[in-house]
């Protein structure tokens, strides 16, 4: 009798265990994976093999197509360990048929819960599973002509942990706004972690009273631009010991209350 394995949150389907070959085996759509190979890990892995240790990878049948969702790495390295030939070799796997393209996301989270799977790579695949706070912050980021990636491309955003972070302590109005100053004063250099929780103080504290075309003007117009920015914050945070992304916020008021005419903006220290 075949084992069965239960799918997390309750996805009504069993794996079951089968030898596949390692040739039948292909990388999932890039919404449902990690992105890339991590090259330093597969070759930590090969350095110390033990294939008492090497699990069951997890697959989904599609179309008569095995699909890895679990064990990218650990199928890379027994490829390269065993050499020429390897396509036609079996190894042990979990597989699952029948699954969406969402329950494969979610089976991938639920599977990675407790591993070392980056931030971005489970912000990317929560998009996929269709997590609301994801999916409405990766459109609210679509909505800004921007994009979440890692790669050098124009709009990329990275930094998935400082958007969730914004997100979660305001709101999508909040982020939104937040992302049309920064794009608009900085362009994308200013897409960095400590840019947008700082300027995102700045949208939710000052919420009403904060106008974006003053700020973009201000923020985009003074002496060395971002690095100006940051470099006033690292002053305040040297002098107050406060957090850094509290002091991007009280640099950017200080910017924005010095140009003359500006609506001045109640110290962010006193506010």
């Amino acid at each position: 009798m075949a084992k069965t394995h239960t799918v997390i949150n309750q996805i009504e389907r069993k794996g079951v265990v089968k030898d596949v070959a390692l040739g039948k085996m292909h990388i999932m759509s890039r919404h449902a994976q990690r992105e890339k190979i991590n090259e330093a890990r597969v070759d930590y892995l090969l350095a110390n093999i033990d294939l008492e240790k090497f699990g069951m990878p997890t697959l989904s049948e599609r179309d008569g197509r095995y699909y890895i969702i679990d064990g990218q790495h650990r199928i890379e390295m027994i490829k390269r360990f065993l050499g020429d030939g390897w396509e036609a070799q079996t190894i042990e796997c979990y597989v699952y048929s029948g699954l969406t393209e969402s329950e494969e996301a979610d089976l991938f989270l639920g599977l990675n819960n407790a591993l070392q799977v980056s931030a971005f790579d489970k912000f990317r695949v929560s998009i996929a599973a269709g997590y609301a706070d994801e999916v409405h912050i990766d459109a609210i980021l679509r909505g800004a002509g921007l994009c979440i990636s890692r790669d050098q491309v124009p709009g990329a955003v990275g930094c998935v942990t400082a958007l969730r972070r914004v997100y979660k302590r305001s709101d999508g109005a909040t982020l939104a706004r937040t992302l049309r100053i920064i794009r608009d004063a900085y362009g994308d250099p200013g897409m960095a972690s400590i840019v947008i929780d700082g300027i995102g103080h700045l949208c939710q504290r000052y919420n009403g009273t904060l106008d974006e075309k003053t700020a973009v003007s201000c923020l985009s117009e003074t002496r060395g631009g971002l690095n100006g920015l940051l470099g006033r914050a690292n002053v305040l945070h040297k002098q107050t010991g406060n957090i850094k992304a509290q002091c991007v916020a009280a640099a950017a008021v200080d910017i924005i209350n010095a140009k003359r005419g500006a609506k001045k903006l109640p110290s962010w220290w006193k506010a």
